[in-house]
Parts: structure tokens; C-alpha cells; sequence
């Protein structure tokens, strides 16, 4: 997936870099944010401080709900995708959606351990495969391997992104690429809901989650730039508008990045720094939980 998107990678360098170094006219007052995460003993003078890493290109299920997996999200089984509602999948589009929604859940199900839940969740990404016409080993066999690795957790996880990975792989070469977009956009439309509804305090903004739900307009453009290409798909382009309308609250702020502390992983679609300075406000932040959560409740009906 991430070979579509090396023009893209090209262009965000530039962007990030200019932003990075930016230099401010003698006359300008200091910006002060709204929301910060740089520690008061981190500077770009000290390279061996550990970095955060912002991920910006188009994540499968299980990567893009790891960019939330450090949050301390509280455990909250109402706020995942019944299981009981695949039967109502009926249309491609909705299968697609709503297999990236369930392969997210079934991330954030792991974070708390082992259990019947979760192996309901594996099953039910299982037979949504087998509704968007799928060939059965692309699940069958990670999951027999997670049957069979039930006593080892951390094994679970890299065997659920590797059926993903898989299922994009078999998608492109058939020519189905809108397909999984649409199944990436479930995806990170849940990951973003799961964030908002259950670590963002709009009362008391913890700067960390803050920085997580802001640097999702980075994968957002990712998103958008790949949906552009199938316009041929009617769907695709009711979903893109859908997407642009929220892209108008991410683009009212910018993320910035000291000089000389920025990386840029174009292979891996990694940003590496210190940390980082939003002109967010609450009330964007409040727009972007509302909107996803209306959007999601669109995504996940019937």
C-alpha cells in the first residue's frame, strides 16, 4: 500500500521540512500553543532523546489503531461494532467499511487481554473476507496459528496486520484497490472514534491525546489522496466528500516541529520528533469528535 503514495511522501518532506525550519520576521510576536508536548528537557541539541513517531501514510486496521495504543483507552465493550451487525453488510461497500471497522475493534479488544470476545471478532473479519469474495486462506491460516498461539499474546497481533496486508495485496492485484481504501477508511474512521470518545477529555485536554487526534490530518491527506483515483466509483466519491468536509476542521490548525529535530522515514511513512506545538483549539477538537461520531454511526448502520 505504501508504494502508491511515494509522490506523496515527496510532497509532505517539502511541506514538513518547511514547516520544521521555518524562521519568523524579527516583528512577529512568539507563538504561544494551545497544546504542546515537548518535554522541558527535550531539544534538538540532544540526540539521543527518544522520538515520537507520527505514522502518515495509508494504515491498515490494525497499524492505524496502534497509533493509539499508548493513550491508557479504558476498557468500554459498548463503543466497538456488534459483531451481530455483519448480517446487515449486504452491499460491497459496506462489507469493506465495516471489515476495517471490525479489524480495528479487534485491536483495541486485545489491548486488554485474551478472550471470547476477541475470538468473535477474529471470526467475524473471517467471514467479512469471505463476503468481499476473498480466497479463504488469507484468514484461515492466521487463524489457525492464533487458535494454536493462544498462550502468546504479542504473537496475535502481527498475525492479523499480515492477513490485512495480505487482503490490500490481493485487492490491488485484482484491481479492487477502491476496495480497500474504503476498508482503510473504516478502519481509521474507528481508530478516530474510539480516541475521541473514549481518552479526549474536553474538559481537561490531556496534550498527549491532543497531539494523537491532530496528527491524524497527515493520514487523513494520505486518505484523500488515494480515495481521488477511483472516482469511478460512485462510493468512493460519496465517502471523499464526506472526508473533505472534515478535512475543513484539520486544515484550521498546523502542527509545528522544531529545527533540527524533525525525521522523515519516507519508506516507512514515519515522522520522527521530539515533539510537537498545536494552535488547536477545544473547539475544533470538539467539531472533529462530533462529526466522526455522526460519520461512524453512518458507516456502521445498516
Amino acid at each position: 500500500m505504501r508504494n502508491h503514495f511515494s509522490a506523496l511522501c515527496v510532497l509532505l518532506c517539502v511541506v514538513f521540512n518547511f514547516v520544521s525550519c521555518r524562521q519568523e520576521p524579527e516583528t512577529a510576536q512568539a507563538f504561544v500553543p494551545l497544546f504542546s508536548t515537548y518535554k522541558s528537557d527535550t531539544t534538538a541539541s540532544h540526540p539521543g532523546n527518544a522520538k515520537n513517531e507520527i505514522l502518515y501514510g495509508l494504515l491498515t486496521p490494525i497499524e492505524v489503531s496502534n497509533t493509539f495504543n499508548r493513550l491508557a483507552v479504558p476498557y468500554n465493550n459498548y463503543v466497538v461494532n456488534p459483531v451481530s451487525n455483519m448480517k446487515n453488510y449486504l452491499s460491497i461497500s459496506k462489507i469493506s467499511i465495516n471489515t476495517g471497522v471490525y479489524g480495528v475493534d479487534f485491536t483495541y479488544l486485545k489491548m486488554f487481554g485474551m478472550g471470547q470476545e476477541m475470538i468473535d471478532y477474529m471470526v467475524t473479519i473471517h467471514e467479512m473476507f469471505s463476503k468481499l469474495g476473498l480466497p479463504d486462506r488469507l484468514m484461515s491460516e492466521p487463524l489457525r496459528k492464533i487458535k494454536d498461539d493462544l498462550l502468546v499474546p504479542d504473537s496475535i497481533v502481527p498475525l492479523m496486520h499480515k492477513a490485512f496486508s495480505d487482503v490490500d495485496e490481493e485487492l490491488r492485484k485484482n484491481n479492487r484497490s477502491s476496495t480497500s481504501g474504503l476498508m482503510m477508511m473504516g478502519g481509521w474512521v474507528e481508530a478516530l472514534f474510539i480516541a475521541t470518545q473514549l481518552v479526549y477529555d474536553p474538559a481537561n485536554p490531556d496534550p498527549a491525546v491532543v497531539e494523537k487526534i491532530a496528527e491524524q490530518k497527515y493520514t487523513l491527506a494520505s486518505l484523500l489522496s488515494f480515495l481521488k483515483n477511483h472516482y469511478d466509483d460512485p462510493v468512493v466519491v460519496y465517502y471523499t466528500k464526506k472526508l473533505k468536509y472534515l478535512k475543513k476542521y484539520f486544515d484550521t490548525f498546523d502542527i509545528y516541529f522544531k529545527k533540527g529535530d524533525l525525521e522523515i522515514d519516507t519508506e516507512k511513512n514515519v515522522i520522527r520528533a521530539s515533539g510537537s506545538e498545536m494552535n488547536v483549539t477545544v473547539e475544533t477538537l470538539n467539531n472533529i469528535r462530533d462529526y466522526i461520531s455522526r460519520f461512524r454511526e453512518e458507516l456502521t448502520a445498516p
